[in-house]
């Protein structure tokens, strides 16, 4: 038997370790200082309001900004139809390429959290540039005198594309993490956290209908019948919400380390798969892993679960 000290501290450190496992996250989620994160007082759904709210602007903006386009390149701006479909088909193709880059950075790099809040303020820079573009009468082409409509400047182009631009950049960096940082608020080791997951996802998209809804409706009309000047500036003024909404929920957030770039760990794949082809598959299913205990080599991540789908 050991002394009564050696007795004492294995008790202190067995309550530790249990009072550990139910008060913190197994998930390996952090604050965001870097430290393990208590259950009762971060995630879940006191933190996902936030996010909500985020995603419900941040679409209402995008949507405000790509229903109409066509009518101000063509009514504004003083383009053909077939210029200004081409320019949104290329704008729009743009947004939908930019989050590659987001999803590099947010996985290898910056994280989910600093991706969103970097990219967030971009976007809304490029709200406001957009927004100033259809007030400032410099910045665009006089009204038209009866059938004579004089087409924008080069000047007056780049400044309208620069924030049309910066918008395609900046949701490059939303689209992509929104929604996985909202599952990070959700322990999935912890089994009535990981049921919550699932009605987290409902929400979300409820929150993209809503605010595709008001921008396809009242934002439109108001940039048919009340100017475009206001037209921009109510979903440059709601991304605004969006970024307050977003730091604003700081404390209560889970963050998950970044794991490294996707695409290295692709590769890393199939340069294994070539070197070890005829190498026989051992019997225990446990020896294919690179670590004994339950987390992986990439830090912050748990080891996949097995399968024979693709053996």
């Amino acid at each position: 038997m050991g002394t009564h000290e050696e007795d004492r501290s294995l008790l202190e450190e067995g309550l530790v370790q249990s009072e550990s496992s139910g008060l913190y996250t197994g998930d390996g989620s952090v604050d965001v200082k870097g430290n393990p994160v208590l259950k009762s007082n971060t995630g879940n759904w006191r933190a996902c309001p936030f996010i909500l709210g985020t995603e419900c602007c941040e679409r209402l903006a995008y949507y405000g900004i790509s229903t109409n386009l066509v009518s101000y390149l063509t009514r504004k701006l003083n383009q053909g139809n077939v210029s200004a479909a081409r320019n949104v088909t290329t704008w729009q193709g743009t947004c939908y390429l930019t989050p590659l880059i987001g999803a590099v950075l947010a996985d290898a790099c910056w994280g989910r959290y600093w991706t969103i809040a970097a990219f967030s303020t971009i976007y809304f820079i490029g709200m406001c540039t957009l927004t100033l573009s259809a007030t400032v009468p410099s910045f665009k082409p006089p009204e038209c005198i009866d059938s004579v409509c004089p087409s924008a400047t080069p000047a007056q182009y780049a400044i309208f594309f620069f924030g049309l631009y910066l918008i395609a950049l900046g949701t490059g960096g939303i689209k992509p993490c929104v929604s996985s940082f909202g599952a990070d608020q959700f322990d999935d080791t912890d089994p009535r956290e990981r049921v919550k997951k699932g009605s987290f996802f409902n929400w979300f998209y409820f929150s993209i209908n809503i605010g595709a809804l008001v921008s396809s409706s009242l934002i439109v009309w108001i940039q048919d019948n009340a100017g475009w000047g206001l037209g921009f500036g109510i979903p440059a003024l709601f991304m605004g919400i969006a970024i307050a909404s977003f730091f604003s929920g700081t404390p209560l957030y889970r963050f998950q380390k970044p794991g490294g770039s996707p695409l290295t760990r692709m590769c890393q794949v199939l340069v294994a798969t070539c070197h070890k082809w005829n190498s026989p598959l051992p019997t225990d299913s446990s020896l294919l892993y690179e670590t004994p205990d339950k987390s992986s080599a990439i830090e912050g991540s748990r080891k996949l679960l097995h399968t024979d789908e693709l053996k």
